[in-house]
C-alpha cells in the first residue's frame, strides 16, 4: 500500500479526526506483526482494536510511522531491516485493579 492509502486506512479504521486525542494510540513499524503486536506489546487479538498495514517499501513504512507520530501518536522511530514494510497501530488500554474502599474505619 502506498503512504496515503495506509494513512487514510488508520484514520477510518478509528474513525480519527482533527479533534481525536491521538495520544490514545500506539503506533510502530515491523517485519513481524504476531511477534511484534501480539507478544511484545501484548494487544490482545480478540479484544482489543488495532489494525496493520503492508507498506509498498520500509521507506513508505517509516514516513507513515512518523506522520502518526507527529500528530501525537505514542511509538518510537524504528529501522528494522529492509523487510521492515507492516505499519500497526492500536488503541491503548489502561486496566484500571479494582481497590476496594472503606468509608467506615
Amino acid at each position: 500500500m502506498t503512504k496515503d492509502e495506509i494513512k487514510a486506512e488508520i484514520i477510518k479504521h478509528f474513525g480519527l479526526n482533527v479533534f481525536s486525542i491521538f495520544s490514545g494510540y500506539y503506533v510502530g513499524i515491523t517485519n513481524d506483526i504476531n511477534r511484534r503486536l501480539f507478544l511484545e506489546h501484548n494487544v490482545s487479538e480478540g479484544n482489543d482494536y488495532w489494525i496493520w498495514c503492508q507498506a509498498e517499501s520500509k521507506e513508505t513504512a517509516q514516513k507513515v510511522e512518523q506522520y502518526f507520530l507527529d500528530l501525537g501518536m505514542d511509538g518510537d522511530t524504528g529501522g528494522g531491516t529492509n523487510d521492515t514494510l507492516y505499519v500497526y497501530c492500536y488503541k491503548k488500554q489502561v486496566h484500571l485493579r479494582s481497590k476496594q474502599i472503606s468509608f467506615y474505619q
